[in-house]
């Protein structure tokens, strides 16, 4: 596809240097979730794997390139998820990596990444916050600085993702990704785009973290003061104008959902489909859910992108307790 930074040979190429562990992973029709939602429901699940997330993929090609070169360390900033990746492609590569995270980041990954072997180091604020923290460590130590979504290799290797999904075509009619900084909308489209443009590639948002959303519908870059979310791995305020550019070229629409939506998403996930995940996660379900008219007698699928989360909050948002009955709405 022309006019973004990313490049289908080099997304093919980067199926031979990422772990065959993160690779291919199961795409399958849920019927079960299909009274509840009203349409053809098939789900691309991301979290079978080490760090149970989508991003190893990016971070094998960063590990990978890094040890090529003869790179020692590198720092980034992460909500959990990317840390964790990073960690883990990094520890047989021998490399040393420091996580810098916001104290109130869940704390099953934050235990994770450390777990994994990573410097982790904590600061009083957002994630955004962190992304100034990473990169101020960059500079004084010399090392690289990986930031997820404009290092084009956390966009590439989601789009792998992309490549699997066109393998199953013509099945579904729209995908469903949850968009946070944008690698994983702009790897995933950029491939549905230039390989199955009938796609239709919608990118989710809370509507309490709606920065990259706004700044799709403004084409132009919209920064929020604060975000007030569950769905952490997506909360950021500051958009790359980089992967905003990218983004606009790709996505069909992006659209904000509510937490209760969010909430009963990842209830059904549990309920039908037996999934435990974080509520990044269950944004694609959410968006169905408040827009079952838009999607009625389609075929959609929804990226699965992450399971981290803190059991003991899943069990207050979802009340587990409570099982969610065919048809019912978000609350």
């Amino acid at each position: 596809m022309q006019g973004t930074r990313l490049d289908i040979a080099r997304i093919q190429a980067a199926r031979r240097v990422i772990d065959p562990i993160f690779l291919d992973t199961p795409l399958y029709r849920c019927e079960a979730l299909e009274p509840g939602l009203g349409c053809a429901v098939s789900v691309k699940l991301e979290t079978a794997n080490p760090v149970r997330s989508f991003k190893g993929r990016g971070t094998e090609l960063v590990a990978s390139l890094l040890a090529g070169n003869g790179s020692r360390a590198v720092v980034c900033a992460s909500a959990g998820n990317l840390g964790q990746a990073l960690a883990w492609s990094a520890r047989g590569r021998r490399l040393d990596v420091t996580v810098v995270a916001s104290r109130s980041a869940p704390a099953v990954k934050l235990d994770r990444i450390r777990a994994l072997g990573a410097t982790l180091e904590l600061v009083d604020g957002d994630h955004e916050l962190a992304r100034d923290r990473a990169a101020a460590i960059a500079r004084h130590d010399g090392i690289r600085l990986l930031e997820d979504s404009l290092d084009i290799e956390t966009c590439e290797g989601a789009a792998t993702i992309g490549l699997e999904l066109v393998d199953a075509l013509p099945s579904f009619d729209a995908v469903l990704i949850a968009l946070g900084g944008g690698a994983l909308a702009t790897g995933v489209g950029h491939v549905l785009k230039a390989r199955a443009p009938e796609v239709e590639v919608i990118c989710v948002q809370p509507l309490g973290a709606p920065a990259m959303t706004r700044s799709w519908h403004e084409r132009r870059v919209i920064t929020t003061d604060s975000t007030d979310t569950i769905a952490d791995g997506v909360a950021g305020r500051r958009p790359i104008p980089a992967v905003l550019d990218d983004l606009l070229l790709i996505a069909d629409d992006a659209v904000l959902v509510r937490e209760a939506s969010i909430t009963t998403g990842m209830r059904m996930l549990l309920h039908h489909a037996g999934l435990v995940v974080e509520p990044s996660a269950a944004l694609g379900v959410a968006a169905i859910l408040e827009d079952r008219d838009r999607f009625a007698g389609r075929h959609v699928v929804t990226i699965v992108c992450g399971s981290n989360v803190d059991l003991d909050a899943y069990h207050r948002w979802i009340g587990a307790t409570v099982p969610v009955r065919a048809g019912e709405r978000a609350s």
